[in-house]
């Protein structure tokens, strides 16, 4: 496992470097290294040793002897392997090559609006995807079987759920801040805003979070992520636009969420497939407490509007806390989902969740998705993107073949409104310490709670240890009723 997790580390870093400058010519023969290295890690993982190792630790009495780690060790090996002895090695190094050629094609697809130019590769990314389904046999739908790759143990039909309490509560509540003639100034959002400073403020907020920069760094890339290769390399990437003061700065503190959790995975763990995030959903909660409960409050800006302002010298200084805090929280409909407000951004994850179940349980022919993609957002959000750029094609995700992926970001918000409800009560003056710059006291809360562990627990053994319930919807809804009846006035 150790010497799988050495490989795993450096096809990151070789990853890391294919997005943020490699140049696009040298992305074909890259790919087939990739699939090289790929092809051994994935030959150990499901070697016969490997599965005599496996049937000897799975032995009763054997698994017995274990400590928690190792056990926990043994039951994740296991189930990577016998889902990954069902895929021919030959068709997993092919599907690794396409997804690594296909994450530059996206990129310039984007760049030139050019999704019929896309299509081949995502047709043949959906349809070795819906190969892996039948040879690993299909959950309730084909579409669980994706679904538990990101969130274990997540069903469709509680997903279904959950996203239908989301939308009984939240479109109400939509439609209500759209009637409501208390809103916000968003002007001195408007104008450029130097990259230079823009970057110098992001560190300078990652600092403030605890973010470690000797165990990591800060670059740009066309679409934000982060990178654990290791739990003292931790690599994010931003993106800076000049018209736009507050995109990169919470694309960053939602990547410092995730690198946050990865970077405070308890030692022990540190070189076993067991030192990174139980789940897509917990780790979307940490970047999105970061990014939204805590880097959009109140409390956050009153501590650092000043300290903004002396970054960007002139542009800012009439706006006060209150009026920055209302400005960066208004809610409107919008096309690009990493754009969009804490409210309606659940929506754009409910039209993908619907548009990838409609890909494999009802076999939609991807050449139709700019359709059924610009449908849906009329139908939810009452836009049309002019383009596929900012329709279809402005998500990095399904390039690199994430189908499932996308309901962690709700499942995210769930999840950071429920622990933050119980870290309001363990730190009971937890908006003042974040209201005075003392960050520090949450980020080690988290840890204690959530980050030491590593994919020692399952995502519903943490919440339910945390929170002392499993899952629910009614946290997030009264959470965003109560910030937004305040931010909008209304009765």
């Amino acid at each position: 496992m150790t010497q799988i997790k050495q490989y795993e580390e450096i096809l990151g870093l070789v990853y890391w470097d294919m997005r943020t400058g490699a140049p696009r010519k040298g992305i074909g023969l890259r790919s087939e290294a990739v699939g090289a290295l790929s092809s051994e890690t994935f030959k150990l993982s499901t070697s016969e040793e490997m599965g005599e190792l496996l049937r000897a630790l799975n032995e009763p009495g054997e698994l017995a002897k274990l400590g928690e780690i190792d056990r926990r060790l043994v039951e994740e090996t296991a189930k990577e392997y016998e889902r990954n002895r069902k895929i021919p090695p030959d068709m997993h190094r092919e599907y690794v090559v396409l997804t690594s050629q296909a994450e530059s094609a996206w990129e310039e697809a984007k760049e030139k609006n050019d999704f019929p130019g896309f299509v081949p590769y995502l047709e043949k990314i959906i349809a070795f995807n819906r190969k892996f389904i039948e040879l690993w046999g299909a959950k309730a739908t084909p579409y669980d079987t994706l679904l538990d790759m990101y969130e274990p143990g997540l069903t469709t039909e509680e997903l279904d759920r959950l996203f239908g309490e989301l939308r009984a509560r939240l479109v109400p509540l939509a439609e209500r801040i759209a009637n409501s003639p208390n809103k916000p100034d968003t002007s001195f959002l408007a104008g450029t805003f130097d990259k230079d400073a823009q970057n110098k403020f992001s560190k300078h907020i990652l600092n403030e979070m605890g973010y470690d920069f000797e165990a990591g760094r800060l670059d740009e890339s066309a679409h934000p992520f982060a990178t654990g290769l290791n739990k003292n390399d931790v690599r994010i990437t931003t993106n800076y636009l000049p018209d736009d003061l507050t995109f990169a700065l919470f694309g960053t503190i939602h990547e410092g969420g995730h690198a946050l959790y990865e970077q405070n995975i308890r030692e022990e763990l540190a070189e076993t497939t067991l030192c990174t995030g139980t789940s897509m959903g917990i780790h979307e909660s940490q970047s999105r407490l970061w990014e939204n409960t805590v880097g959009r409050s109140k409390a956050f800006w009153d501590r650092y509007l000043p300290d903004l302002k002396t970054y960007f010298p002139g542009q800012l200084d009439e706006v006060s806390a209150e009026e920055f805090y209302r400005g960066i929280n208004v809610v409107e409909p919008s096309l690009i989902r990493i754009k969009a407000d804490e409210l309606t951004y659940n929506l754009h994850i409910m039209i993908r969740y619907e548009i990838e179940k409609m890909l494999f349980n009802e076999q939609l022919d991807p050449r139709d998705l700019p359709e059924v993609w610009n449908r849906k957002y009329e139908e939810a959000l009452g836009v049309t993107p002019a383009n596929d750029a900012e329709g279809v094609l402005q998500d990095v995700h399904w390039a690199g073949g994430a189908f499932g992926y996308f309901p962690s970001y709700s499942l995210g918000n769930m999840y950071a409104a429920q622990m933050m409800d119980v870290a309001r009560r363990a730190i009971p003056d937890l908006d003042e310490q974040i209201g005075a710059g003392r960050l520090l006291p949450l980020k080690e809360w988290l840890t204690e709670q959530v980050y030491q562990y590593g994919k020692l627990q399952r995502p519903s053994e943490i919440i339910e240890r945390v929170s002392e319930q499993p899952l629910q919807s009614s946290y997030l809804c009264d959470y965003l009723e109560n910030k937004y009846r305040e931010i909008y006035r209304l009765e």
